[in-house]
C-alpha cells in the first residue's frame, strides 16, 4: 500500500483567501476539494478573525497532513503587504491546534512548479490547475492559486523522497 499525504494549499488575502486540498499517493496528485473563504464584511479585525473561523473549520474537516502556504511578498503598497501579511497569520494560526506540517513557498516558486515559469499569470496557474489535476470545471482564481500552492509541495515532496531513495540506495552499496 502507497503512503498517502493530505496537503492543505493556502493563498492568503485579506479579502479572499483560497484553499485547496490534495492527497498526494506516491506522485499522483487527487483532487479532494477547494474553495475561496470571503471576508468582504466588517472592520479589518472581524474579517481576520472571519479567515480564522473558516480555515480552522476546513482544517478541522479536511484533516491534512501538511499545509503548503503561499509567503508574504512586497506590494508596491506597504500597508498591502501588512494586511496580506496579517490575513496570512489569521489562516495559519488556524492550523495550530491540529498536528500539521507547514511549509512556505514564494510566489513565483510555486508557479516555477506548476507552469513552468515564474512570471505565470493568473490563467495560466488556472489552466495548469485544471490540466494537472484533470477536474472538470476551473476553479475561482484565489482556489487555484492554493492548489498550485499544494501541489508545488507535493513536487517538493517527490523530489526530497527521491533524493532519500538515492541515499539509501548509495549508503547501502
Amino acid at each position: 500500500m502507497k503512503e498517502s499525504t493530505r496537503i492543505l494549499g493556502i493563498d492568503p488575502g485579506s479579502r479572499y483567501t483560497g484553499f485547496g486540498v490534495l492527497d498526494f499517493v506516491g506522485d499522483k496528485a487527487n483532487y479532494v476539494a477547494s474553495g475561496t473563504v470571503k471576508s468582504l464584511d466588517g472592520d479589518f479585525p472581524d474579517r481576520l478573525k472571519q479567515i480564522f473561523t473558516s480555515m480552522t473549520k476546513i482544517v478541522s474537516e479536511y484533516r491534512p497532513d501538511v499545509v503548503a502556504i503561499e509567503s508574504v511578498f512586497m506590494h508596491k503598497n506597504a500597508g498591502s503587504a501588512l494586511k496580506l501579511g496579517q490575513a496570512r497569520s489569521a489562516a495559519l494560526c488556524a492550523t495550530f491546534g491540529f498536528e500539521v506540517e507547514v511549509f512556505e513557498y514564494a510566489p513565483r516558486e510555486i508557479k516555477l512548479a506548476v507552469v513552468g515559469t515564474g512570471a505565470a499569470t493568473k490563467d495560466q496557474v488556472q489552466h495548469m490547475v485544471v490540466a494537472l489535476l484533470s477536474l472538470q470545471g476551473v476553479p475561482g482564481s484565489d482556489a487555484a492559486d492554493a492548489l498550485a500552492a499544494a501541489l508545488c509541495h507535493g513536487h517538493q515532496r517527490r523530489i526530497g523522497l527521491q533524493l532519500e531513495k538515492h541515499a539509501a540506495m548509495a549508503n547501502s552499496q
